[in-house]
């Protein structure tokens, strides 16, 4: 015997898809698709081509073949005086044909009165539909409320750790002014080993920046899959129907974990000292093969012209390099 179910599908062969009632002498298109002459004669006078209204193939020609197989379906189904647009207001049991009235807690699967006196879910709980879908209902609550909270705290860490990042890219930039400034006071000798410097800093700078930045990406990505996960929650929240609502629980392949989260924001900051100390003197002392303030005394000394003022400045600039 036909199930409800079939024999709605079978009706659904004789219904028009424009104007949605059993066919009125139907015509078939070149194409196979079906309609009432008059629906797709309206259908056509209000296009320039000929098309056909459910697949858009065009044809040259206005080729219309009638089909008396679908026109006596139709006439029959109007002799029993069937509903062309009913509907199944309600989802049935596959197996057994029947109203789900219940949700089997052990399988989370909507059932019959029939599948809860099988082998199948013998000793297994079962709740009303409506008080299942109240108690599910406040779990997804609670469980939004949670991913809620912890996209709030995964969005402070977020910012904690864009402002240690802008702390420590200042830093660097503020070095590199001072550094700048220092070499500036020194002769074109010294431009080597500020550029040097320069890199130095900026290889310092990455390395510490980078692990700081493939933490916060890894926040990003949690907060991305926490709003992915809320908006899925919140889509499922909406759900009015109470049997699709539970449909949908029951489908869920797992819960979102309510296991509190461990990110943090990671900390790093520049090794200040071969950076900010004073440069000068450091690098005079590396520079102490390239320059001789003893030669300008030599000089002196062979045009005669050597004196006390040229001893003390030697002896200075000597105790200096070699502090």
């Amino acid at each position: 015997m036909a199930s409800k179910q079939q024999l709605l599908r079978l009706i659904e062969e004789a219904i028009c898809p424009i104007c949605l009632d059993f066919f009125t002498d139907p015509v078939t298109l070149e194409c196979g698709h079906n309609f009432c002459r008059s629906c797709n004669t309206k259908s056509w006078e209000k296009k320039e081509a000929n098309s056909c209204p459910e697949c858009r193939e065009e044809f040259p020609k206005r080729n219309l073949r009638v089909n008396r197989a679908l026109a006596n379906l139709a006439e029959e189904y109007r002799k029993l005086k069937l509903d062309p647009k009913e509907k199944e207001s309600k989802p049935h049991c596959e197996k057994h044909q029947e109203d789900l009235k219940l949700f089997c807690e052990t399988d989370k699967k909507l059932i019959c009165l029939i599948c809860r006196d099988s082998r199948e879910h013998r000793e297994h709980r079962f709740l009303p539909i409506n008080e299942a879908f109240e108690i599910y209902k406040d779990q997804l609550k609670s469980s939004l409320d949670s991913l809620t909270e912890k996209k709030s705290s995964v969005l402070q860490t977020e910012l904690t750790q864009k402002r240690k990042i802008s702390e420590v890219r200042e830093q660097a930039s503020s070095l590199q002014t001072h550094i700048t400034s220092e070499f500036t006071k020194m002769h074109q000798i010294l431009t080597e080993k500020e550029q040097r410097l320069l890199r130095d800093l900026r290889e310092e700078e990455e390395r510490i920046v980078e692990p700081m930045e493939k933490n916060l990406r890894e926040i990003q990505e949690n907060l991305n899959s926490i709003e992915e996960n809320l908006s899925k929650l919140q889509k499922q929240m909406e759900q009015k129907d109470e049997l699709m609502f539970l449909k949908e629980e029951a489908c869920r392949k797992r819960r979102i974990s309510d296991e509190k989260m461990t990110l943090s924001s990671a900390d790093g900051s520049l090794s200040l000292g071969q950076f900010t100390g004073p440069l000068q003197y450091t690098v005079w002392r590396e520079m102490i093969h390239t320059i001789h303030p003893g030669v300008c005394r030599r000089s002196n000394r062979r045009q005669g012209r050597t004196g006390t003022a040229e001893i003390h400045q030697d002896v200075a600039w000597a105790g200096a390099f070699h502090l």
